[in-house]
């Protein structure tokens, strides 16, 4: 990731928005909780805002009021200096926000460990984004070594809490990775109460959920590969998360709300490296460009939201799956 630190900097003036995704997970709110303290002290008169495009997890919530971080109830982005958006690769992610964000004349810094859309690219004035990178936190965190800074004790754990929320408590990332990791740790020192703040039991409509996923699953069989899909009103995530848990090499879960249809990608690591086929890239882009909505995310992870019909998009996303995994077999 390169970028001119004097240029980000002359954007940190008057009012700027660090817009979070929706349903913000902690890695989106840590980021922008993180950079906030980074721009406040780069410029002192900057008034920095967090805003929760569509809500937050419950987990999210529950770290937001652990470290105090405070998030604006109100907003307009006709009063903003410059746009900041964190962890969303998407405009649909930000909800009615993505469509008052794209009209906006003021400038756009995206800052993303995901595969980006190609609106993004075309709106973003300053465009940080590295998918080597673990988590939106440690790209953040980097941003403090750019400056010679060092982040304060409680940024260092909200930094760390992202990190070890999206690197799945610390068990994958690259090199980068572990050496935030250490040299967070040097600042605030305490990883059993970084993972103590994730670690919480299922509520039970999530758990409800997830057992509705399983119990209206279809399994297929792609090239000797267990492809299993579902349907849920919510939770979509943690129910892919659940079914590849349960044995499935790819995971795809749709739920529909008032004509919008949300559905998670999953797979595991082995069915990315031995098939070549990335979720983000080549099935949840395309889903989102074929109904009309926007799709993005990882080689083992990605989301697409879409004004359609669930059984389609589904239908859609296997047929994405097969065609793109026979072509790479026979490359």
């Amino acid at each position: 990731m390169s970028f001119d630190p004097e240029r980000l900097k002359s954007l940190l003036n008057g009012r700027i928005l660090l817009l979070c995704h929706h349903n913000a997970d902690p890695d989106s709110i840590c980021s922008a909780h993180a950079f906030k303290e980074l721009a406040s002290v780069l410029n002192p008169s900057v008034d920095a805002r967090i805003i929760l495009t569509g809500g937050a997890s419950s987990l999210s919530k529950r770290i937001t009021t652990a470290l105090g971080i405070e998030t604006a109830s109100a907003a307009s982005v006709e009063e903003a200096n410059a746009l900041f958006v964190f962890d969303a690769a998407t405009l649909g992610q930000l909800e009615e926000w993505g469509d008052e964000l794209a009209s906006s004349d003021a400038p756009k810094v995206f800052i993303d460990h995901h595969s980006p859309h190609p609106d993004i690219m075309r709106l973003a004035t300053i465009f940080l984004v590295d998918e080597e990178a673990t988590s939106t936190c440690e790209i953040v965190y980097r941003l403090y070594r750019s400056y010679g800074m060092t982040p304060s004790n409680i940024v260092a754990k909200a930094l760390l809490i992202g990190i070890a929320y999206d690197s799945k408590h610390f068990t994958i990332g690259t090199t980068e990775t572990f050496k935030a990791i250490s040299e967070l740790l040097e600042i605030d020192g305490d990883v059993n109460e970084v993972i103590a703040l994730l670690t919480s039991e299922m509520d039970r409509s999530e758990r409800i959920a997830r057992l509705k996923a399983g119990q209206r699953t279809r399994v297929q069989d792609i090239g000797g590969w267990i492809v299993a899909t579902s349907h849920v009103s919510s939770f979509q995530a943690s129910a892919a998360r659940g079914l590849i848990g349960l044995g499935a090499d790819v995971a795809i879960v749709a739920g529909s709300v008032r004509d919008v249809v949300r559905m998670s990608l999953r797979s595991t690591k082995r069915f990315h490296e031995e098939s070549s086929v990335h979720l983000g890239m080549d099935v949840a882009i395309q889903l989102g460009e074929e109904f009309g909505g926007s799709g993005s995310g990882h080689s083992t992870s990605a989301g697409v939201n879409a004004k359609a019909k669930l059984q389609p998009m589904l239908r859609r996303a296997i047929e994405l799956i097969s065609a793109d995994f026979n072509e790479k077999k026979s490359n």
